[in-house]
Formats: C-alpha cells, structure tokens, sequence
C-alpha cells in the first residue's frame, strides 16, 4: 500500500526543488482542473497516456493537500468508509440519490 501521507510531503518537496510556485491556492486548483479536463480528452479520445492523466490528477491533489495541511489520506479512508454506509434509492426519475435526500 502507498503511504500517502510520504507521497503528498514528497510531491510538495518537488514542487518546491523545481521552483513552482506554492503560495497560490486558486491556481493549483486550476490546474488541478486543467489535468481533469485532460484525462477525459484522453479517455475521449482512446490516447494511451490516459493513466499518465488520472496520475496527474493524484498529484496535484496531493499537493494541495499539503499546501492546506490536510492529511489526505486520513481524508479518504474516512470518506471511503462514510461512502460504504451510504445508502441510495433511485427518486422517481430512476436516478440514484443518497437515502434522505
């Protein structure tokens, strides 16, 4: 198993050594979205660099993560757990909603 709390301190580091700036929050999430837009253009388009795309999210995910100081991987095994105690219902237009919604 990935220890994510090593990847995302490393991803940040990187970033750092490379000389990209850290202090600017709006544009990682832009290109967090950049890289988004991407995987589905790969995954559109059948290109092969598809899983390059996906891996390019995780990263700037994880440095945001680092840049707010949020343990992203505790994040995510809580919010997996929270999302196997879901339940869903289709509404009346068959699609599935969240139990109370």
């Amino acid at each position: 198993m990935i220890d994510l709390k090593t990847k995302q301190k490393e991803v940040f580091q990187n970033k750092i050594n490379k000389g990209f700036p850290i202090d600017d929050i709006n544009r990682e999430f832009c290109y967090l979205y950049g890289e988004v837009a991407e995987a589905f253009d790969a995954y559109r388009l059948k290109k092969d660099d598809l899983s390059e795309e996906l891996a390019d999210i995780v990263i700037f995910t994880l440095g945001i993560a680092e840049m707010l100081d949020i343990d992203l991987e505790d994040s995510l095994m809580k919010k997996i757990e929270k999302n196997n105690k879901r339940i869903y219902i289709k509404n009346e237009k068959g699609v599935l909603v969240k139990e109370g919604e």
